[in-house]
């Protein structure tokens, strides 16, 4: 497999290791759309996003890993209070994986965490479903 794709699957292990709030079971998708239906439940979706390699030394290229970190559930009734309680979900996510060691990936290491968007207002108001995604650099030598 390649690098992004191991790196992925280190993640969803990490993330269905952890202890959260919300109860959840992450997937490594390859296609991450889901059906409404499917979102009834929270849907936690990883998926390798790109690799970025660098010239370190000669004999060595850096390797950048970004992984997006997708949480999706569709929002009954009121949506300020789901958007409050799934954006401290995700908060809860981003905390965890930052600094972590992925224990799959030894040689790899957290560089940054990014939350955009922190939730997308089309799908709220047009599909009632809460979508966020969290995307993870990781740095890896080779």
């Amino acid at each position: 497999m390649s690098i992004a794709t191991d790196i992925a699957d280190a993640v969803v292990n990490e993330l269905n290791d952890g202890t959260f709030s919300q109860s959840f079971n992450a997937e490594r998708s390859v296609m991450p759309e889901r059906d409404l239906s499917d979102l009834s439940d929270l849907v936690v979706t990883v998926v390798p996003r790109g690799v970025t390699i660098t010239n370190s030394t000669r004999a060595t290229s850096q390797y950048e890993i970004t992984i997006n970190v997708g949480v999706q559930q569709k929002v009954e009734g009121e949506k300020d209070d789901a958007v409050a309680t799934l954006g401290a979900f995700v908060d809860e996510l981003a905390e965890f994986l930052s600094r972590r060691q992925l224990e799959d990936q030894p040689g790899v290491q957290w560089s940054q965490t990014e939350n955009d968007p922190i939730y997308s207002p089309q799908h709220l108001s047009e599909r009632h479903v809460f979508t966020s995604v969290l995307t993870i650099t990781y740095k890896a030598m080779k």
